[in-house]
């Protein structure tokens, strides 16, 4: 059995319409399973770990860590993963870990892109907004605060020069002037690999996160939230 030295990871990324849930030992993803695009995240998620885990005969308890994809992104799909996430840390006793899914988007980012702007659609014609500037070659260091910014003013203002990634490309990558630097398409959704490594950096580091308090990183009220004042009795 391996020791928590050479540890079992669960990773939970169900940020997007189509989920993601891997497992992986140390350094490498073992398994992974692609969550249906036309299908709930919550009806899908744990059949979806019992699959990977049984695969190979790992057991709940054999978990290490589960490392979960915090957002921004989806409401649902991030309360769904945040939750099941919580949920097995304090029924297996194992880590919890959550990882900020812009961070994670910049890590796919090509050798040759130094600066980096992740976004992610916030709706109503606005984006997440994170930048990060490269750090060697271990990865990326933060550049600013995670934000939310109206579309048109984060184009007007922008360096043409800075890479652009992110799931917000899905969306607006049209509405780029020609010629901006833009990563792979391929690479513009957090995947489990990127989410893994920072993840395993804060396991071997020592850190966890409290599963009775943490919670997804939405920065804004839901459509729902937004609307609510406007159906409240006086």
């Amino acid at each position: 059995m391996l020791s928590a030295s050479e540890p079992r990871i669960l990773i939970l990324e169900t940020c997007g319409r189509v989920g993601q849930v891997a497992r992986a030992q140390r350094e490498a993803i073992v398994r992974r399973r692609r969550l249906d695009e036309a299908r709930r995240h919550a009806r899908d998620l744990v059949p979806a770990i019992n699959e990977l885990l049984t695969a190979d005969q790992w057991r709940p308890k054999d978990v290490h860590a589960v490392v979960v994809s915090r957002g921004p992104g989806s409401y649902t799909g991030l309360r769904v993963g945040v939750i099941s996430a919580q949920t097995f840390a304090y029924v297996t006793g194992c880590t919890l870990l959550a990882v900020d899914t812009l961070a994670a988007i910049a890590l796919q980012a090509p050798a040759e892109a130094t600066h980096v702007d992740v976004i992610a659609d916030a709706q109503q014609e606005k984006v997440y907004l994170q930048s990060f500037v490269r750090r060697g070659t271990d990865g990326w260091e933060l550049a600013s605060p995670l934000r939310i910014q109206r579309l048109a003013d984060w184009l007007a203002g922008r360096d043409p020069g800075v890479w652009v990634t992110g799931p917000g490309l899905h969306a607006y990558g049209r509405r780029l002037p020609a010629g901006t630097p833009l990563v792979d398409p391929t690479a513009w959704d957090p995947q489990p690999e990127s989410v893994l490594r920072i993840g395993l950096a804060r396991y071997r580091a020592g850190e966890r996160d409290d599963f009775w308090t943490l919670e997804p990183l939405y920065l804004r009220p839901s459509s729902a939230e937004e609307k609510w004042p406007q159906h409240s009795c006086p």
